[in-house]
């Protein structure tokens, strides 16, 4: 590959990136078209993002970023993966298929970067087991009702308590 066609290949890698803080990489090697043009489908309709790049190409348009670590140590043609709601969701994502061993049994997760630290495949295994932005959310507003619920069951049982023995009262009277 000449070098002007390496600065061209180099630039639109750092275009696709751009603003891309965390990733995955994942190997799609023995992949047949169809089969690729498939599991690209299903990523899109969870809005990520993945194409193939050489990781020599990768490793030189990410220099100097956050994503500059996920390359250290590649070999071969990496896809990136990148998008989704959040980098959980996206990893939970990729882990699913990467499982799926029937339709997609020459997909793998390889790596990544999240923060600006490298993960391997155990690291990305291990970020899919987390909670997604969605379920932290839910986790959080459970807890900030918790104790105003509690608080407010307290304070109407004995109201309620006390209301039923005056209408016990009111009603004996007549």
């Amino acid at each position: 590959m000449s070098k002007y066609v390496k600065q061209l290949v180099t630039r639109d890698i750092q275009r696709q990136l751009d603003g891309v803080q965390d990733a995955v990489l994942v190997s799609t090697v023995g992949m047949d078209a169809n089969t690729t043009n498939e599991l690209r489908g299903e990523l899109a309709e969870r809005n990520i993002t993945m194409f193939v790049v050489k990781n020599s190409l990768a490793r030189r348009a990410t220099e100097g970023t956050s994503l500059a670590p996920a390359f250290e140590g590649a070999s071969g043609p990496v896809a990136v993966c990148y998008g989704g709601e959040d980098f959980v969701s996206l990893v939970k994502e990729v882990v699913r298929l990467d499982k799926d061993d029937e339709k997609y049994e020459k997909f793998s997760a390889t790596g990544g970067v999240m923060d600006g630290e490298r993960l391997d495949a155990d690291g990305v295994k291990a970020v899919s087991k987390w909670p997604s932005r969605e379920e932290q959310v839910s986790i959080l507003v459970g807890q900030i009702l918790g104790p105003g619920s509690t608080l407010s069951a307290a304070m109407l049982g004995p109201g309620k308590m006390l209301n039923s023995q005056l209408k016990k009262i009111s009603e004996g009277d007549e």
